[in-house]
């Protein structure tokens, strides 16, 4: 398939370049460094945690590998911390899940958190924070699939059709409309449809939708089993690269157990460090995603940053705000919770 670029995608180069432009002047936050402006987190001594069971929401994605090595190698265990797991089926439908105390820390899409602060939706529990990043985007780990005899086998083809995506207002949505629009498809004219990732492939070879936004491990087990076939990459062109998702807790949370924060981050650095090696994580897939090992094998990885970094995270922020999502201009670095690295 040969992908077409226009005018559209131009713009977006030019509002990316002019970002890339204010990074190298500007700082940035990490895990350890300066970028964070949590004062209270920041400025907390080194001690016992003061919440020793988290509930932690995560969806059964490639994505999370990082914590599921961390429990799986003790990591959690060596800093005082007891993870529970609970599912959640995306980052905006895991908010209000962190504002009403049910769960502690929950990796959700950027966009989420950002959208989701920029409307003041967790002001009464002093915001929302994010603490450490999860996963960023390579080649054909974000991909639109439709059925292997369906009629739509390019963008132009879902112009008046039907996307599967997990949550509305989320980095599926973002990255699907920019990469469709760069492809010179009208976006007003596509419909976009909430499914839960595990029920995906079954809507598309059911025709209850046209195609689906996949992640791995379904992408591979859609294209494996059902022979579903590549409409779209949407991490290519103006998403190439782009940071995808990652752990956030509320500002109340995070004032309120301190040190709890710090050893989780201690916990999901070497987690992230460790599900670079393929085959630490193509075995925890079939555990926690439940995927056969055929499919595990076949996954696309992305990549798992070590740090948080404020200059990174605000590419979203500002492809939001080209795409309407966002009123006004966000600044990320405030939502930064730094770390003794």
């Amino acid at each position: 398939m040969t992908r077409r670029v226009g005018l559209s995608a131009r713009r977006i180069f030019g509002v990316l370049s002019a970002v890339a432009l204010f990074a190298s002047v500007s700082a940035c936050g990490a895990l350890g460094g300066s970028g964070s402006e949590d004062k209270p987190a920041e400025a907390a001594a080194p001690g016992k945690v003061e919440k020793a069971k988290i509930t932690l929401g995560l969806i059964p994605v490639l994505d999370v590998a990082s914590v599921h090595v961390a429990i799986k190698k003790g990591y959690f265990k060596e800093e005082g911390l007891e993870v529970e797991v609970k599912t959640i089926q995306g980052g905006a439908a895991a908010i209000p899940g962190l504002i009403d105390g049910s769960l502690d820390i929950t990796f959700g899409n950027w966009v989420s958190f950002f959208l989701a602060e920029s409307k003041g939706a967790a002001k009464g529990v002093d915001g929302l924070k994010l603490v450490s990043d999860g996963y960023q985007a390579k080649p054909e780990m974000f991909l639109i699939l439709s059925k292997s005899d369906s009629a739509v086998k390019s963008p132009k083809d879902l112009e008046g059709k039907t996307i599967a995506i997990n949550t509305f207002k989320n980095i599926a949505e973002l990255t699907a409309k920019a990469t469709l629009e760069a492809n010179n498809v009208d976006v007003s004219k596509v419909t976009f449809k909430e499914f839960a990732f595990p029920d995906m492939e079954a809507a598309v070879q059911n025709g209850t939708v046209d195609a689906a936004f996949m992640v791995e491990p379904f992408i591979s087990k859609a294209q494996r089993v059902s022979g579903q076939i590549t409409v779209l990459d949407a991490a290519s062109g103006p998403t190439d690269g782009i940071p995808i998702a990652g752990y956030g807790t509320t500002g109340k949370f995070a004032n309120q157990n301190p040190n709890t924060v710090k050893a989780f981050q201690r916990a999901m650095a070497k987690g992230q460090r460790d599900a670079a090696d393929r085959p630490t994580v193509e075995p925890l897939l079939v555990e926690y995603a439940k995927v056969d090992k055929e499919t595990a094998g076949l996954v696309h990885f992305g990549e798992y940053p070590t740090t948080l970094d404020a200059t990174r995270l605000q590419r979203v922020s500002n492809l939001m705000r080209t795409y309407g999502l966002l009123e006004n201009d966000f600044d990320v670095k405030p939502m930064l919770v730094s770390s003794e690295g």
